[in-house]
């Protein structure tokens, strides 16, 4: 790769390829993979990421709103894209580019059922959502009469697939709370093929769930976060491979003197001698005034620099005394030698927050 002289996020589909085959080897030959491509790619590029999955053969795609799959639909995706939390002013768009909505409840089920027999559709394929205790969003086990109410001798709409989504799958402290999911959604399952036959697809595992329960795996699993290189486990992680870099360059360095003072507010007061160096990143990039302030670390030639004072909206400044570096040089903010996890702690949160706050005004290139 040619050498760096600007900030950028660098996206490693050869990690992609990899981790996806990690995930792929949990499981049973027979089990469908769908791939979570929302949040604009989990920070990344959700188009690149999309054809490599689909290049991959995996099953299907997943989205959080219909706009998400409308881009991939124009851009040529041609996967089944499940859309996650459809609006119900969306739900026209959504039939014209043959996406497949999340029915999460009694008003979206009569909004869409009525929105596809104005569209003249017949067996549109949707996938029924059930709460079995993350209770965000879903229909609940005893909504399942009403269903197959709404439903009755109508041939407008096929339900294609049943799902559920797993609370807290890595945390090994909640494995009962996790099994009386994965029992209930047994018990639903049952329910609602008892009450409108067979559904083709039964999906309720996540990332961590594939990783912990693989035996409710049922006909198809979802992962977002393990594609992406980070599995919730320190175990499991040295054994993916992150897909998003975030890189910067030094704009200019500064030598300052005893209890002089960095960034906005004086928020910084040097002790000493110390050499200082401001890199073009800020929270309009995504890195928060939260990791200002001595919080957070980045990595120049192997070596740790702390981030001083308040992050600014496009500036950051970093301590690099004692470190052999030089206007141009290159600087890690996440990936080798440091990963977005172990970024993200510093603010006491977690990776999916980290990459997918990434701005888009950060160049993406490929590796």
């Amino acid at each position: 790769m040619t050498k760096l002289s600007e900030t950028v996020l660098e996206i490693d589909l050869g990690a992609l390829e990899h981790n996806y085959h990690f995930l792929r080897a949990k499981l049973s030959p027979t089990t469908k993979f769908m791939g979570i491509v929302k949040a604009f790619g989990y920070g990344s590029d959700p188009l690149i990421i999309a054809k490599r999955l689909e290049s991959l053969k995996v099953d299907a795609l997943a989205v959080a709103y219909v706009s998400e799959g409308v881009y991939l639909r124009k851009a040529g995706i041609k996967l089944p894209i499940l859309v996650l939390h459809p609006q119900l002013a969306n739900f026209d768009l959504l039939m014209e580019h043959c996406l497949e909505p999340s029915i999460y409840s009694a008003r979206v089920l009569r909004s869409f059922h009525q929105a596809a027999l104005n569209a003249g559709q017949k067996e549109y394929p949707v996938h029924l959502k059930f709460n079995t205790g993350l209770n965000r969003l879903g229909f609940w086990e005893n909504d399942v009469a009403h269903i197959a109410k709404e439903l009755k001798g109508s041939e407008v709409l096929k339900i294609k697939g049943i799902f559920s989504h797993l609370a807290a799958s890595e945390d090994a402290a909640e494995k009962v709370f996790t099994r009386g999911q994965i029992e209930g959604f047994k018990k639903i399952v049952k329910k609602v093929e008892s009450a409108l036959g067979l559904v083709e697809i039964k999906h309720l595992l996540n990332t961590s769930g594939i990783l912990n329960y693989p035996e409710a795996q049922w006909d198809m699993v979802r992962s977002g976060i393990g594609l992406y290189g980070y599995g919730n486990d320190p175990i499991i992680d040295p054994l993916l491979k992150p897909v998003v870099s975030l890189k910067t360059i030094i704009s200019q360095i500064h030598t300052i003197e005893p209890n002089e003072s960095v960034g906005y507010n004086r928020a910084y007061r040097s002790e000493g001698y110390r050499t200082t160096a401001t890199l073009p990143l800020g929270h309009a990039d995504g890195i928060g005034r939260q990791y200002g302030n001595g919080r957070a670390w980045v990595i120049i030639q192997g070596k740790k620099a702390p981030i001083i004072g308040n992050v600014c909206m496009d500036m950051l400044m970093i301590d690099i005394s004692g470190i052999d570096c030089k206007e141009g040089d290159e600087v890690i903010v996440f990936g080798k030698g440091q990963s977005a996890e172990a970024f993200a702690a510093y603010a006491h949160t977690i990776s999916y927050e980290l990459i997918t706050g990434i701005s888009s005004r950060v160049k993406r290139v490929y590796k």
